[in-house]
């Protein structure tokens, strides 16, 4: 009777943790990220990283086989190992619930699905694709929905910098157990380190000349509500679950 009481006062203390400065800073970010996109210094930075001859470190054997394949692969490697974590936690997520470990690895499938299924729409095409660079396609922005480009499409957003910015899943469990926590302080860590590896992998495909800075910013952002959309469902759903099984137990 103890433990359920106690499940349950946790329960409501997440669901009544103070993340309102991440709400805050989501919208923060989208205001930024649109004033980006009305700036047009898309085009402007490709246009300094490439020419007509398309862009020299397209190539480049650390950009492609290091930052690009070997980082995806490795991106893999932790997302399944992110499923055996679940049932089999060991280190930090033995201090997670394994409803929480469930809640993270949801959230790294949804994030990559969310990418996935807007790339998959997308008719932006992708730098290198230009005829400023030596392709077929004209610079249209991705807000001009519908309008194709005469390239290939399916470029927006940044499916790369996704491989690592999906992993944002694995934080807010922790963010939201307070400051004081050993786990709040893991979260942010974890936070730091994601965003970076974000920017870099998404920042390798920009100098490869394959995504825009905006493809990376916007899947960054994308990925960040896709998981706190999650975790809004499964704090509700674990409350929930506490509630029904607290009224059982007092019957």
């Amino acid at each position: 009777m103890a433990t359920m009481k106690n499940q349950a006062l946790l329960i409501s203390s997440i669901a009544t943790a103070p993340l309102h400065p991440w709400r805050v800073a989501t919208l923060l970010v989208l205001g930024c990220l649109v004033a980006w996109d009305a700036s047009g210094l898309d085009l402007r930075v490709m246009l300094g990283l490439g020419n007509a001859a398309g862009f020299p470190l397209r190539e480049q054997w650390w950009l492609e086989t290091v930052f690009h394949t070997a980082a995806r692969q490795v991106a893999l490697v932790i997302f399944m190992g992110l499923w055996v974590l679940v049932w089999r936690p060991v280190g930090v997520f033995r201090h997670y619930q394994r409803i929480e470990r469930l809640e993270m690895v949801v959230g790294v499938t949804l994030a990559l699905l969310a990418i996935s299924g807007l790339k998959r729409f997308s008719l932006t095409s992708c730098p290198w694709d230009l005829q400023s660079f030596g392709g077929l396609a004209t610079y249209v922005s991705h807000w001009q929905w519908g309008v194709k480009d005469g390239g290939s499409g399916g470029c927006f957003p940044g499916g790369h910098a996704s491989s690592a910015f999906a992993f944002v899943a694995l934080v807010l469990p922790g963010l939201s157990r307070g400051s004081g926590s050993a786990q709040h302080r893991m979260a942010m860590r974890t936070l730091a380190g994601v965003v970076l590896a974000g920017l870099i992998l998404g920042g390798v495909q920009t100098l490869r000349g394959a995504h825009y800075p905006s493809h990376t910013l916007w899947a960054g952002w994308i990925c960040w509500v896709a998981v706190s959309l999650n975790h809004a469902l499964f704090v509700f759903a674990r409350g929930k679950r506490a509630a029904l099984v607290e009224r059982r137990s007092a019957i």
